[in-house]
């Protein structure tokens, strides 16, 4: 083999071999970028339904604005849902009887939640926090609110009765809805940041859910109004105006009690 035969021999070789060396190089990035989009996906999953997940990492752009430190202005309907009895509750049984109850609770409103496509923004104590048509955009998310709040009301009485036949507790749900504009964006630090929604419209629906007595569910004008629009009729009750501390007016609220709604002694709480 003469030396021309030899040079072309070491450059082919040398070819082949940056060929695998890129071939391997591209399989390792798409691996990165297939284990990336599953931890995303899975990160999602905490707060949306796998539906609305999958629905997010095909949006690139929903997705890079979920992930920025920007805050976007938007529409939605906010769910709030306290545990009526739990300070009760948690001075009957031991924390690690008290633990399992919380789990069986947030579990039941979350599967719900995600039936109808809302989204998870916040748990805290005995307090859950949800947003319909945020981050995506829900022409009917009225509906989808108060359909979740009132299949909420209905499941937990049944759980409700099965703490009492276990521990002889009583336990109610009261919800507070409003809708309006929200500012949505990751809030917090450097070191520990949220997804979470923000604004008058989340305060007022808090307000309601402070409100609502253990098997209610009361929402604002605005969630009326909405529904009426869409011809949804689901037996709301008008309840006199609701003064709130710090604002000039009250606003007019709606009450939609369940079947089984629940007397359950808790301390007043001012609005």
């Amino acid at each position: 083999m003469d030396e021309d035969e030899t040079l072309r021999t070491r450059i082919e070789a040398l070819v082949r071999a940056g060929s695998v060396r890129r071939k391997l190089a591209v399989a390792q990035l798409e691996a990165e970028i297939r284990r990336r989009e599953d931890v995303m996906r899975e990160t999602f999953r905490r707060y949306v339904s796998p539906r609305l997940a999958d629905k997010i990492l095909e949006d690139a752009q929903l997705r890079d604005t979920l992930l920025s430190t920007a805050d976007v202005r938007t529409h939605a309907v906010v769910l709030f849902a306290d545990l009526r009895g739990f300070t009760s509750i948690s001075e009957r049984l031991d924390p690690h009887e008290v633990v399992p109850l919380l789990n069986e609770y947030f579990s039941l409103l979350t599967e719900i939640t995600f039936r109808h496509e809302g989204t998870v923004f916040h748990m805290a104590g005995d307090c859950l926090m949800l947003g319909f048509g945020v981050p995506l955009e829900q022409p009917d998310s009225p509906e989808r609110a108060v359909h979740a709040a009132r299949e909420m009301l209905v499941s937990f009485a049944e759980l409700a009765r099965s703490w009492k036949e276990r521990y002889q507790i009583e336990a109610g749900l009261g919800i507070g809805i409003n809708e309006g504009d929200v500012v949505a964006g990751n809030i917090g630090s450097s070191a520990y940041m949220n997804y979470t929604i923000i604004g008058d419209t989340v305060n007022i629906a808090a307000r309601l859910c402070q409100r609502a007595r253990a098997g209610e569910m009361l929402f604002s004008r605005a969630v009326k109004m909405s529904l009426d629009a869409h011809g949804l009729d689901i037996g709301a009750t008008p309840l006199p105006p609701m003064q709130l501390r710090g604002r000039s007016t009250p606003i007019d609220i709606y009450c939609v009690p369940s079947e089984t709604r629940v007397q359950v002694t808790t301390a007043p709480v001012t609005v």
